[in-house]
């Protein structure tokens, strides 16, 4: 193709561009109006929202502290540990700090709250969470020996910290239910939503979780906000620990009130399990089958499973096999 053919069709393409273009204005015009519409929302003039980014940076740091030397950029050893946990501690504050004091001043400024004295109120709250961190290594610790105890394929202790999906998104949620519990809006649901959308695993800050809690390859696990699980549980992939299902006025009308299941101890749930309800309870040592639906209580040292499905097996048969049959 000549360069007369070439320019010809660029000038045209710049041509057409432009003339698309002058319609923006009017487009820019009609979103504008469409921010008076009562009936979207917006958030103009508030304070800015978070970006995961920064939550992004908050449980990286976290990390780094809750397990020394795993997630560390540089070797550390007898020589550097107290200068770089020291150091690592005290930026994981200021970011902490700083995330907890926007997410009380953003609430007090849009909702026209009382004064919660923010910058004090981060500050504490901060400090407080930064004083659990030797709970919080504790409780990862029997988490970590969980998921290692229960899975053959796991070679080490360093492996299930290193790359396992569930206890990245146990880590953020006992960091976040901490933080739930301290009363921090927001931040909590966005640092255990990051984990989700890393992990496939959603669970909620608000969830009350016991001690070795394992969840095994984890994709598409779902853990509802006021669900209850004790000490020792283990579930696999696709299982829902849900709430029944909700009329359209729910938020009203439940917000609060216990929606999702009580799940006691030593209670192992495998593969596409759905548990709804309340009302429902688990009862220690159980065992949920794979795929099994509840929405009512089973007592203690019972097991759930779903009749064998009954089978058909064709066999096709191969072309050499059609073959033959046609010459005979």
């Amino acid at each position: 193709m000549d360069d007369f053919i070439i320019n010809n069709i660029c000038q045209t393409g710049r041509q057409n561009a432009s003339e698309y273009r002058k319609e923006l204005p009017k487009a820019i015009n009609t979103i504008l109006a469409s921010m008076e519409d009562d009936r979207c929302f917006a958030h103009i003039g508030d304070e800015p929202i978070h970006f995961s980014t920064s939550v992004k940076e908050m449980i990286d740091k976290f990390r780094e502290i809750l397990f020394p030397g795993y997630f560390s950029s540089e070797k550390i050893d007898g020589a550097n540990i107290v200068y770089n946990l020291g150091q690592g501690i005290s930026q994981l504050y200021d970011i902490l700090s700083e995330q907890i004091i926007h997410v009380l001043r953003h609430d007090c400024l849009r909702y026209g709250q009382t004064c919660s004295e923010c910058k004090n109120s981060g500050n504490d709250v901060a400090l407080k969470v930064i004083q659990e961190i030797p709970n919080l290594r504790i409780s990862l610790a029997e988490d970590i020996k969980g998921a290692y105890d229960g899975d053959p394929a796991a070679k080490s202790h360093d492996e299930v910290i290193f790359s396992y999906p569930g206890l990245y998104a146990i880590t953020v949620y006992r960091i976040s239910h901490i933080l739930s519990n301290l009363g921090v809006p927001q931040l909590p649901r966005i640092m255990t939503e990051h984990a989700h959308s890393l992990t496939g695993i959603d669970i909620h800050p608000g969830a009350k979780i016991g001690e070795k809690f394992v969840i095994d390859h984890g994709t598409g696990v779902v853990v509802g906000e006021t669900s209850i699980i004790g000490n020792n549980v283990r579930i696999y992939q696709n299982v829902t620990i849900g709430a029944l299902s909700l009329p359209p006025d729910a938020g009203e009308k439940l917000r609060g009130a216990k929606r999702h299941p009580t799940i006691e101890d030593d209670v192992i749930i495998y593969s596409g399990a759905t548990i709804l309800g309340g009302e429902t309870t688990i009862g220690a040592r159980s065992v949920v089958g794979g795929n099994v639906w509840l929405t009512s209580s089973i007592p203690a040292d019972t097991k759930v499973f779903i009749e064998s499905p009954h089978l058909i097996y064709k066999y096709q048969k191969t072309q050499e096999e059609q073959n033959h049959e046609y010459q005979v």
